[in-house]
């Protein structure tokens, strides 16, 4: 057993110092302005598009309800092709907007929805393609864009893992109609709970601003069956503390990575996922596949670490195809999706989170090492 006391989850969320945060709280209390697009809420806004270096963006109280917003926003209907190799919130969008889900299968080396089978997934019913950023790692988004341009399909990214992702143009962020962040305690930034769409012009910005707050647009007047998806000032604050915090805690995730990989070299049977030399990623998890030849089983390995307090995560186990809701669609039988299923099977995420140890990270990958 582990002589740490305390377990190690597979992430933890960073937390500034609390005598920083206090002087927020401070002046909310003298404020007494909440919620409501407060002036912390604005701050968060005009920083966070500079920091990502995108035109606009709306805050959201979590990223569930902003992609529940973002498809409202273009209208979204009939079907939308997306991955089965996600967090339930991808998907849980599209039903809870009334659109069917089509699965289509992943690429095997970025577990990302693969462009070379979206094009036989598309119908007279097809509107839109809503991929995922996985892991932090781009998509392929100039053949989706291209594919949606051929079909004349709006392209919703779900970006809850690509907070600070580039490629050679800049954010990864402006691809698409819109991208959508989660800013969960979980994620590399984060603002307790909460959520944001980036968007391509403020009209645009104006909907969803609309749409988050009940469809008001003055007291008087509702516009549009809005939901109440208004981040409060506590959060945007937070998240204000976090920003400033952000650029130490991505340099101490990318050493992680690196110290992983060193760790893991020549373990038999144990793959990481390739190094990307092609975009700044955020190194937002460490995925590691168990294949047939190491010594046990993923699930054995998952639960020998947690026997040592080391908590990993089966991300994404189950596939959301395998779920009651969706597993009866034709698109999410597993014939359909060989390599979502195969790395369903497989993968193992390790701990990753700022305050990591480099002890801790040797421990982890003893312990996968031993054969």
């Amino acid at each position: 057993m582990s002589t740490d006391p305390k377990p190690i989850y597979v992430t933890q969320p960073y937390l500034p110092p609390l005598d920083e945060f206090i002087p927020y709280l401070e002046k909310i209390w003298e404020s007494k302005w909440l919620t409501n697009n407060g002036p912390f809420h604005q701050q968060l806004e005009q920083a966070l598009s500079e920091y990502l270096g995108v035109e606009h963006i709306a805050l959201f109280t979590n990223g569930t309800i902003a992609l529940i917003t973002a498809l409202q926003s273009l209208r979204i209907t009939g079907e939308v092709i997306t991955t089965p190799y996600s967090f339930v919130a991808t998907s849980h969008s599209l039903l809870w907007n009334g659109i069917k889900p089509v699965f289509v299968d992943i690429d095997r080396n970025t577990f990302n929805l693969d462009p070379a089978k979206i094009e036989a997934a598309i119908t007279p019913q097809t509107t839109a393609i809503l991929p995922v950023h996985c892991y932090g790692r781009p998509c392929n988004v100039e053949a989706i864009e291209k594919i949606a341009d051929n079909y004349n399909l709006k392209v919703i990214y779900d970006a809850a893992h690509a907070f600070g992702v580039r490629d050679a143009g800049g954010s990864i962020l402006r691809h698409g109609d819109l991208s959508v962040l989660s800013f969960h305690a979980t994620k590399v930034f984060n603002t307790f709970e909460g959520g944001a769409i980036v968007c391509p012009d403020a009209k645009t910005k104006t909907r969803i601003d609309h749409l988050k707050n009940f469809g008001f647009v003055d007291e008087v007047s509702v516009v549009a069956p809005g939901i109440n998806g208004k981040m409060s000032e506590i959060n945007a604050a937070f998240g204000l503390l976090q920003l400033k915090h952000v650029d130490k805690a991505l340099a101490r995730r990318k050493e992680i990575d690196a110290t992983y990989r060193q760790r893991l070299e020549g373990v038999k049977g144990i793959q990481c996922m390739p190094v990307d030399c092609e975009n700044e990623i955020n190194f937002a998890y460490f995925p590691i596949l168990v294949e047939a030849d190491y010594s046990m089983s993923r699930d054995d390995l998952f639960h020998k670490l947690k026997d040592n307090d080391i908590h990993p995560r089966r991300y994404f186990y189950p596939l959301i195809t395998d779920f009651s809701m969706y597993r009866g669609l034709p698109s999410a039988h597993q014939d359909n999706l060989p390599i979502a299923v195969d790395t369903a099977q497989k993968v193992l995420c390790l701990p990753i989170f700022p305050d990591l140890e480099d002890e801790q990270i040797d421990t982890i990958s003893r312990l996968i090492a031993e054969q």
